[in-house]
């Protein structure tokens, strides 16, 4: 009796022994080859660790762990990083500064409208640290020539050789005097189709009208076909704002016309200006009149540094503001001295 119960203790104590005297798979990280790998181990299995395809190992030998009696694996060093592809070049400028990728990684290839790809539309970095596929080349699509307009003809902004134009390849439609045509650009487009010729239309401009303090020079007074162009000038002391020249458009208007900017007076009766390189007592600007958009710098002063200093004003259309620091001051006469200093002389 007493030896049967000793052999179901030994046979209790083999039991409990096996079950906890056994490894679970080892643990792994990111690119450690788990392929051989079994998913259990009994105590003093030892399995030897290594990297997986494309992956580089931190040790220069496997490295061994041990499943141990307490159902432990001993410790391991080994690390595995990715093998990287260098990114090519010509893409470097869209990798916001990274001049590599690491192994797994895709690259995927896109055209800007008006581009067709050729080559393939993505590449994979590799196990060997090339990447699948070369960056393919994005071409541009061809158009089929454009067709004139009928009374006219096409004047292509560069020359062309051939039955096709590229994308963005643009030109100008031209129609016989005096008729106009509806649209005047035209181009390759994004869809490998050419714009559509325009339609030649009489559409004269009426006869040009004056603009105030103004007049027209040289022009009949008649309607003016497409193209035409009448010139303005400014009656004196104005200034014309815009361009002196005004063009028939396409649409039988008039592009814009010019302005006549009047002058401006200096309005104080006492101090000193700075005007065309010149410092002036403002009695001694004769005529009082400054053109529009031009410059004239008052002379303020600095009571606490005894010393004037000067603030420059411009003439617009008229007016000519006066520096705040001015306001006051012209009810005394202020002599500016070369030195920069002054003397202020109440009355």
């Amino acid at each position: 009796m007493a030896s049967t119960l000793a052999l179901l203790a030994l046979l209790q104590l083999a039991l409990f022994s096996s079950v906890t005297s056994v490894c679970s798979r080892p643990p792994i990280t990111d690119g450690i080859d788990e392929l051989a790998l079994k998913r259990v181990y009994e105590a003093g299995e030892a399995v030897t660790l290594s990297c997986e395809q494309g992956y580089t190992p931190s040790t220069l030998n496997p490295r061994r762990i041990t499943c141990t009696a307490t159902g432990e694996w001993t410790q391991s060093d080994l690390a595995c990083s990715p093998k990287m592809c260098p990114i090519p070049r010509p893409l470097r400028p869209l990798a916001m500064g990274r001049t590599e990728a690491p192994y797994k990684s895709v690259l995927k290839f896109t055209c800007d409208d008006g581009y067709v790809m050729l080559g393939a539309n993505e590449s994979r970095c590799l196990p060997d640290g090339n990447w699948s596929n070369p960056p393919p080349l994005c071409k541009a699509v061809n158009c089929p020539l454009p067709k004139p307009p009928m009374g006219g003809k096409i004047v292509h902004n560069k020359a062309i050789t051939g039955n096709t134009v590229q994308y963005g390849h643009s030109w100008t439609y031209e129609c016989n005097p005096p008729k106009a045509p509806s649209h005047e650009r035209g181009s390759c487009m994004a869809d490998g189709t050419a714009t559509e010729p325009p339609v030649c239309q009489g559409t004269p401009c009426p006869i040009p009208t004056g603009i105030p303090n103004g007049f027209i020079t040289f022009a009949v007074m008649r309607k003016h076909g497409y193209k035409e162009k009448v010139k303005y000038g400014c009656v004196d002391h104005y200034v014309l704002d815009g361009d002196a020249e005004i063009q028939c458009q396409n649409t039988g208007n008039w592009s814009s016309k010019p302005v006549c900017r009047a002058p401006c007076t200096v309005g104080i009766k006492r101090g000193r200006i700075f005007y065309n390189s010149q410092k002036l007592w403002i009695a001694d600007l004769k005529p009082n009149r400054v053109l529009h958009g031009e410059h004239v710098a008052f002379y303020c002063l600095n009571k606490a540094d005894r010393c004037g200093y000067p603030v420059a004003s411009t003439c617009r259309d008229g007016n000519l503001p006066i520096p705040e620091c001015f306001e006051g001051v012209h009810l005394s006469v202020s002599i500016i001295l070369s030195t920069g200093y002054f003397i202020d002389v109440r009355n």
